[in-house]
């Protein structure tokens, strides 16, 4: 066998057993070059998965030789790959912006333990969308969460323990309804491979145990997802963890539980159970609209900058559940390409923020003001991603809600088509705050000697920013990507 037969798991290894190396070479430095080098290296990998798949052949890696539905099985499709790519790309890019920003904000002693746990929490992404075995879902999503609360908690307001802590509830809660659920289901046909749960559950769908473990499951991705109203934790825990772990988990970790929702309603329990059978699809879409323009209006108010994007997230994550609760191709498509357009927006704010943070200190509006004079690369990089946020043609945030708007109409749902509207128009509001703050106020006094950030931190930020208007132009990949792995989802139900 090759090495590219093994990048199926190589994407996984490769920053789980870097992990421990930061620890034992324990130096700031050292511990970021482990860091920056295996993600680069597991982006390549994810790469090489997206090309491998692109053809529409899933690829089957049986950990150890067994074969199946007996022993545990990494699989990547079209959906996985693409996620994949997502989240090995924006850890990449947060890895290179990292090194001066966590220099800022943890002390020196604790940085490659940082980099240890950050290590962590990505291995645990990359491994909930690369297997294929619902348990190792939650092992992974428990390797993940864990090492999130540990980066969490290194935040330099004191704050950022009590939001540690509070994501530690709220998680746990989640985490023990996932196990319970997928429990359920092995009780219910004695197998925990995706696939052939798939195969089995449609002849003991109708019973009792089947249902509960289905709404155990939702409740627990819900929670994990920041699903209004599930979404409590989200605001301060991306609003006091340190710069890097904001951008890094607002552009991954939210969208790997979208994934995970997708998987589970339209693959394994199929659409037609989920959307059909269960009312998953009136749910969905009912509070994904209430979290779009609940969280939005909310947003409106806040004067921390990332507090106020923190809103914002739960009301984009409100947009992909409306697109699942569609229960349409179109629908589905808009969810997927979601997931990847408010990652490259998301993480090209959180990245220009925490830019700000490191020359200013603080990222509260009274701090923006004048910033577009003394830091104009970076206030350019917030102007562009809030656009793309809105959905300013040309960037991917327009993409998005094009196709968000086509799947409400197709159904002949105006009145929604016009709340997606509203919630655009919302996010024209507090994205306004930032530019009159920027450009429109005086720079407080004593403020003349904040300059710009560093090279390798705006590099990130701009590739990101490039990525949401290159995509936005050139919308082949993604839509493509998006509509064939809808098409094999919402096929899977029927």
């Amino acid at each position: 066998m090759s090495l590219l037969d093994h990048l199926p798991v190589l994407v996984v290894l490769l920053p789980l057993m870097s992990a421990p190396l930061c620890v034992l070479v324990d130096r700031p430095f050292a511990g970021w070059l482990i860091a920056l080098v295996a993600s680069l290296l597991s982006f390549a990998s994810a790469i090489g998965l997206l090309l491998q798949v692109g053809g529409g052949d899933a690829i089957s890696y049986q950990l150890g030789g067994w074969a199946p539905p007996w022993g545990i099985e990494y699989r990547i499709d079209l959906l996985s790959a693409f996620v994949l790519l997502i989240v090995t790309g924006i850890a990449s890019l947060v890895m290179l912006f990292a090194r001066h920003s966590v220099t800022a904000e943890i002390p020196e002693g604790r940085i490659a333990r940082f980099y240890a746990a950050l290590l962590l929490a990505f291995a645990g992404l990359a491994g909930i969308v690369a297997t294929g075995d619902a348990f190792n879902v939650f092992v992974f999503l428990e390797i993940s969460s864990l090492a999130s609360y540990a980066v969490i908690s290194m935040g330099r307001d004191r704050r950022a323990l009590n939001a540690a802590f509070e994501y530690l509830i709220m998680g746990t809660i989640g985490a023990t309804f996932i196990l319970i659920g997928i429990g359920f289901l092995y009780m219910m046909t004695g197998t925990l491979n995706m696939l052939d749960l798939a195969a089995r559950l449609p002849e003991v769908a109708d019973t009792r145990t089947v249902r509960a473990g289905f709404a155990f499951l939702t409740v627990g991705i819900g929670l994990k997802l920041a699903m209004f109203p599930l979404h409590l934790w989200l605001p301060n825990a991306y609003a006091y963890a340190p710069s890097a772990v904001t951008a890094f988990l607002a552009a991954t970790a939210t969208k790997v539980a979208v994934y995970v929702l997708l998987r589970f309603t339209l693959e394994i329990f199929g659409a037609e159970f989920s959307l059909g059978a269960m009312p998953l699809d009136l749910i969905l879409m009912a509070l994904g609209l209430i979290g779009m323009l609940s969280a939005s209006l909310v947003a409106v108010f806040q004067h921390n900058v990332k507090r106020l994007l923190a809103y914002s997230s739960v009301a984009q994550i409100g947009y992909m559940l409306l697109g699942i609760g569609l229960a349409s191709t179109t629908g589905a498509t808009a969810a997927i390409l979601h997931i990847f357009n408010h990652a490259l927006m998301k993480g090209a704010l959180f990245l220009a923020v925490g830019a700000v943070a490191y020359r200013i200190g603080a990222v509260t509006l009274r701090d923006f003001a004048g910033l577009g004079q003394r830091m104009p690369w970076t206030t350019a990089a917030i102007v562009l991603g809030g656009l793309s946020l809105i959905g300013v043609p040309p960037t991917v945030g327009f993409i998005s809600k094009w196709y968000l708007v086509l799947g409400t109409l197709e159904q002949g749902l105006w009145p929604v088509a016009a709340l997606v509207l509203i919630g655009s128009l919302l996010a024209v509001l507090y994205i306004w705050k930032l530019v009159e703050a920027a450009y429109f106020e005086p720079a407080p006094a004593g403020a003349d000697t904040a300059h710009e950030a560093p090279w390798s931190m705006l590099l990130p930020i701009w590739l990101l920013v490039g990525a949401n208007l290159y995509f936005g132009i050139d919308t082949d990949i993604p839509v493509g990507v998006a509509t064939q792995a809808a098409d094999a989802l919402i096929g899977s139900g029927r």
